[in-house]
């Protein structure tokens, strides 16, 4: 049996798909409140900050993804993120489990660095300062050899369905309302920009490649790393019209921080927004030659379409 926990994100969704679509149809949904993906699925509702809970969701399984997100609360991932981790590493542990960790890039420097695996941890902020803590401990049980276990990484998302981002966000949303779209910081900087399906799709590729654990992995995105301008453009080409936007600055995120909770826990990542942010995916696309990435000329058609 292989185990989803957070099931029910898009990551988990779409992974579920995959997974029954290429894998196995024993799958466990687990969330706080699961809800099955596929007809086969089997459900289990748990709250993994209770150690007992999370030992009995993962028992039977060979492999378990972490896959659960919190909301964007500073004080929250505090509170919970490292509790609720430790408590599937050791779940994982007692159950003999694999771990597949999906991962974010908020440990990583916001400098204009290209990012690969072996990129330093140089947080800024708090949530960051969480999620370096987080790979850290699943690094360390992999180093110590008590923990089967791999990290699937991927940068900031794009996509259909249920996927949140700021891209998503300030660019697709406001193309569904007819509003103006915008852009933090910078329309010339080079950008990474997972496609969501594709996460999922590689994260069951690893979590299924026996040789793959024990180490990090990028998860592929488009190569072609568009700024802003250039992928609004593009997104105009694909809506037949032209789509006008404004470049917000730095100083009215700072002051709009003030006011807006989102845009408070917004703050230690814009950084990123005003330098390059490149991902570098070579060593997943080396290793694994056949895999698609989906193209962001493929992935706003299926975003455009989604709204039609």
């Amino acid at each position: 049996m292989q185990t989803i926990l957070g099931a029910n994100g898009q990551i988990g969704e779409e992974l579920a798909r995959e997974l029954k679509k290429k894998y196995t149809s024993d799958i466990r949904i687990v969330s706080r409140k699961a809800q099955n993906v596929n007809d086969t699925d089997t459900v289990f509702s748990a709250d993994l900050t209770i150690k007992e809970k999370a030992i009995e969701a993962v028992k039977g399984s060979e492999i378990a993804y972490f896959t659960l997100g919190l909301p964007m609360d500073t004080d929250l991932w505090e509170k919970q993120f490292v509790l609720i981790l430790g408590n599937v590493i050791e779940a994982c542990k007692i159950n003999k489990t694999k771990l597949v960790f999906f991962d974010n890039t908020y440990m990583y420097p916001q400098d204009g660095r290209v990012l690969a695996e072996e990129t330093a941890f140089e947080p800024v902020g708090r949530k960051g300062k969480i999620r370096k803590e987080m790979a850290e401990m699943v690094l360390s049980e992999i180093k110590s050899g008590q923990l089967e276990a791999v990290i699937c990484r991927a940068p900031e998302f794009y996509g259909p369905a249920k996927t949140q981002s700021i891209t998503n966000t300030l660019i697709f949303n406001a193309i569904k309302e007819n509003k103006k779209l915008k852009v933090p910081l910078s329309d010339t900087k080079k950008r990474s920009l997972i496609w969501t399906p594709d996460a999922s799709r590689a994260t069951a590729l690893i979590g299924n490649t026996p040789d793959a654990f024990g180490q990090t992995w990028h998860l592929p995105v488009d190569e072609s790393h568009l700024n802003y301008k250039e992928f609004i453009a593009l997104a105009s080409k694909i809506y037949g019209r032209e789509l006008k936007y404004k470049v917000i600055p730095k100083f009215v995120f700072a002051i709009g921080a003030f006011f807006n909770k989102k845009l408070k826990e917004l703050q230690e990542l814009l950084p990123r927004y005003g330098q390059a942010n490149v991902f570098d995916d070579s060593k997943f696309r080396k290793r694994f030659p056949d895999f698609t990435v989906t193209s962001y000329k493929e992935g706003i058609k299926q975003i455009k379409n989604e709204f039609l």
